[in-house]
């Protein structure tokens, strides 16, 4: 389950932007549901794991929710702009992935956000850093 969240979002975000190989672009709606399957899912992967009460999973589908829906904008608005410069569109992830971090930092308990950054967040947060450290050696 490690970086399992970081990795199901690289291939949601690659599924929403470059569409499906065989099956053509996705429309918005095939894309939409998508996104709020694997909102749906994270929603129950962390309750399982943390043992979330109810106020904390609508946090976190809310978070997840709007925060996504903007990555996706904002990754929809590269590729309109036929930017092809992968760094970009790996910062715009990094940038999103943090501040859901962020934003869960502020709801989990102790024990919560310690099982959480041991279990994801730790090592998505060192693959971010590591990420931006070689961009600010270019």
């Amino acid at each position: 389950m490690k970086q399992l969240f970081t990795v199901a979002v690289a291939a949601l975000l690659s599924a929403f932007t470059l569409g499906a190989q065989n099956q053509g672009p996705q429309t918005p709606e095939q894309r939409e549901k998508q996104l709020m399957e694997y909102i749906d899912k994270e929603v129950k992967r962390l309750s399982d794991l943390l043992e979330l009460e109810y106020w904390q999973e609508f946090y976190v589908d809310s978070t997840l929710t709007h925060d996504l829906h903007a990555m996706q904008d904002e990754l929809e608005d590269f590729q309109k702009a036929k930017v092809s410069n992968s760094d970009l569109y790996i910062s715009v992830q990094d940038k999103w992935m943090e501040q859901i971090d962020n934003a869960y930092k502020r709801f989990f308990n102790e024990d919560q956000w310690k099982k959480y950054w041991k279990t994801s967040g730790q090592r998505a947060q060192k693959a971010r850093d590591k990420r931006k450290a070689k961009q600010n050696n270019k």
